[in-house]
């Protein structure tokens, strides 16, 4: 059965996350994410969330209280773009995970934008764990989705491909402009032959 973007990405993280990591929700919307990932790095792990509305927060806070998890997380009422400010020098990422767009169920208009998801990734990027993966579920059926869209499908695709492998999985007879999956694998660092 062929996975929703959302499933395949979730499928993803429970391959590679592993107990006592350090991993990132960057966009914690309604915590769906954030509770699957500190399910995934357990009590010696760690999920920096982040999100630009204190509604979001607030929802992810009260789902993790009902799991449990509230030790495992740290959620950050600001945007993602700030995640080179907030991660130590050398910290270690066992991996990321995005949902771009804007959260359902609130207001339409306060969205992810290219810049700062950019922006973000490139924070990520250098702190990936070999074999970690960045991913993006990319929604861009809404006013400036598309522009984010095909910002990142620039910017993965110049990826140097001999450090990352990218991968675009999705539908495509689907109508309404159906998410997408943006994953980023690190292969090496530039210092390893």
């Amino acid at each position: 059965m062929l996975l929703s973007a959302v499933d395949f990405s979730h499928s993803l993280l429970k391959e590679t996350v592993c107990k006592g990591d350090l991993v990132i929700d960057a966009t914690v919307g309604n915590g769906s994410d954030t509770v699957l990932l500190a399910t995934l790095v357990g009590p010696t792990g760690k999920v920096i969330g982040f999100d630009v509305q204190k509604q979001a927060v607030e929802n992810t806070a009260q789902k993790l209280l009902l799991a449990g998890l509230t030790d495992q997380a740290t959620l950050l009422h600001q945007g993602h773009e700030t995640l080179g400010d907030v991660l130590a020098d050398n910290a270690k990422i066992g991996g990321a995970i995005f949902n771009l767009g804007y959260l359902p169920g609130s207001d339409k208009t306060i969205i992810t934008k290219k810049n700062t998801t950019i922006r973000a990734i490139e924070a990520l990027l250098p702190k990936l764990r070999i074999g970690s993966y960045i991913l993006l579920v990319v929604y861009s059926g809404h006013p400036g989705g598309m522009e984010e869209k095909n910002a990142l499908l620039d910017y993965c695709s110049s990826l140097n491909q001999s450090l990352f492998k990218v991968l675009q999985y999705g539908f495509i007879n689907q109508i309404n402009h159906p998410p997408f999956l943006i994953a980023i694998e690190k292969k090496k660092t530039p210092y390893m032959k």
